[in-house]
């Protein structure tokens, strides 16, 4: 057994894109968790002062040339007489340094005590001058302490929408498997039907049945249900093909003669010797669940105000005429794309970790 997890290990720590996946993975969930402590302001207070406004610039040296560190300037807002377009410009003459460890807007840190103190900032005040990263949205607020703060909604939903999915999945599966006869004939009739709907028309439909009146905390546990509720049709059938090969092995055989129940069978024997499988199928859904829940939110139908996620971030980006004017707003897409894409990665390492035969082909 130690072997066998020695193997795996090493053999995912050869994979250079699994690595670095998992390495930036780890990082986006230390960003999101410290999200508060991180942004330099509250994700959801608005700046008037400040609509849509570009992303800092950040300088390190006076006008004279001289090092001073990293600093900001004062911005002045006036209108464009041909566009009617707000326009920011640098007052160079007054300079905001940034600093680390800054006090500003209050929040729960955790959620659990109220602090104040924020890891990077300026200590002026929003009216006059903001740290926009990534600049502001239509209300002011800033758009990298939203994307920090709506990475929460993202990253979590792949985890808990994937769990509820392969656990659903591998329940299903590995009765069908075990039992089957008619029992097997139904399952495997309801799952077809299922698949044959189109994904995004079904997941449009069961999202509109959670009540807009809902608060937003439950609002993300249905959008997890709804997710977790059509990913676990693949999970199941391949547990299914699974469970038929093991359940006439000698182990299970004599677990039967024995006296095991049924259900202890499957639960305590056959569905943990498809682990290996679960867990790769795990990593390589996530991605799914994250793109599922961006595309609900995106179309309106997702997590509402005042919560936020990377896909209701974008919806403030959906016409070209808004990109053209203001494209940091397809920044949350980024993360998107790289969170999909560093799952991908790391599920892909597994899934050659834990394939001997992939791993004696490699050698």
């Amino acid at each position: 057994m130690e072997s066998t997890k020695k193997r795996v290990m090493q053999s995912f720590f050869k994979h250079r894109l699994g690595v670095f996946g998992l390495i930036v993975l780890i990082i986006m969930y230390l960003l999101v968790i410290f999200a508060d402590f991180i942004a330099p302001y509250n994700f959801a207070t608005t700046h008037t002062n400040f609509v849509y406004g570009k992303p800092s610039k950040i300088s390190y040296r006076d006008r004279d040339g001289k090092w001073i560190g990293p600093h900001i300037y004062e911005m002045k807002k006036s209108r464009d007489p041909i566009t009617y377009q707000v326009i920011f410009t640098q007052d160079t003459s007054k300079i905001v340094p940034i600093k680390f460890f800054v006090r500003g807007e209050e929040y729960k840190f955790l959620g659990l005590f109220k602090s104040d103190l924020h890891l990077f900032g300026v200590e002026q005040t929003p009216d006059r001058a903001m740290l926009l990263l990534f600049g502001a949205d239509r209300f002011g607020r800033d758009v990298f302490s939203r994307v920090l703060v709506g990475g929460r909604v993202s990253m979590t939903v792949g985890l808990l929408g994937t769990f509820l999915s392969v656990f659903i999945g591998a329940i299903v599966g590995a009765l069908s498997g075990f039992y089957g006869g008619k029992i097997d004939i139904l399952i495997q009739r309801f799952i077809e039907l299922l698949r044959s709907f189109p994904r995004i028309p079904l997941w449009l439909a069961l999202a509109v049945i959670v009540p807009p009146s809902w608060p937003s905390t439950w609002v993300y546990f249905g959008i997890v249900t709804v997710l977790s509720l059509i990913g676990w049709m693949g999970v199941a059938r391949v547990i299914r093909g699974l469970v038929l090969s093991l359940k006439e092995k000698e182990f299970v055989l004599a677990a039967r003669v024995i006296g095991v129940s049924d259900m202890k069978l499957v639960t305590k024997h056959l569905i943990p010797n498809t682990l290996s499988y679960l867990i790769v199928v795990s990593t390589l859904s996530i991605p799914g669940m994250i793109l599922g829940e961006s595309s609900i939110s995106f179309l309106g139908l997702g997590i509402k105000e005042p919560m936020t996620s990377w896909g209701l971030l974008l919806k403030q980006a959906q016409s070209l005429s808004e990109l053209e004017a203001h494209p940091w707003l397809m920044i949350p897409g980024i993360f998107i794309m790289v969170a999909v894409l560093s799952f991908n990665f790391v599920g892909d390492a597994l899934r050659d970790a834990v394939d001997p035969y992939r791993t004696v082909e490699k050698l």
